[in-house]
């Protein structure tokens, strides 16, 4: 083996088995552990034109609880961490605008403000943060978004509906409410 060949097994193979580790299973991994979670980590992405939104957050369930009231699990008018566990993340890829409000690229933490006749959707820059620290001096965006009537729906969760190459309707859907919002891309 040449001296050049030596050299470069030396440079490169621990470079290589150092890149194995970082794109292994286990730290690809954003949320949770080896214990099983009574709400399971849950994650949806979205491509718009060419921004992808990727949504990270716990799936709680309803077990036959009142959910959205004013004596609720999840209170009107008080800050929710919008999920169990972990704080729900958004992330996009690139800058967006959220119900006509402009977001810059990146990770944020979700919380919401359950009303009857509205909510506040937060975006927040502490996205490593247990769902219950929720500092308000974080916060980047406030929106608001008019809940829905809907079917029931156990486990709560996000989806995607009416997508297009500009915009697309991101759905917040628990117990028998829903929570469309909007999100434009520049094209």
């Amino acid at each position: 083996m040449s001296i050049v060949s030596k050299s470069f097994s030396i440079l490169v193979l621990p470079f290589i088995a150092f890149s194995l580790v970082l794109t292994s299973p286990a730290a690809a991994q954003e949320r949770g552990s080896e214990e099983v979670r009574a709400s399971p980590n849950a994650a949806v992405s979205q491509t718009i034109g060419t921004t992808e939104v990727r949504i990270t957050y716990g799936r709680p369930s309803v077990n036959d609880r009142t959910i959205f009231a004013s004596d609720g699990l999840v209170p009107y008018g008080d800050v929710w961490r919008t999920g169990a566990n972990e704080a729900t993340t958004i992330s996009f890829s690139s800058d967006v605008t959220v119900q006509g409000e402009s977001l810059s690229a990146g990770t944020y933490s979700v919380y919401t403000i359950p009303g009857e006749e509205s909510w506040t959707i937060i975006f927040n820059d502490a996205a490593n943060q247990w769902g219950t620290e929720y500092d308000e001096s974080e916060d980047v965006l406030r929106v608001e978004a008019t809940p829905e009537s809907a079917p029931q729906r156990e486990m709560m969760m996000f989806y995607f509906r009416e997508v297009s190459d500009s915009s697309g309707t991101c759905v917040l859907h628990w117990a028998d409410v829903q929570v469309p919002f909007t999100i434009s891309v520049a094209n």
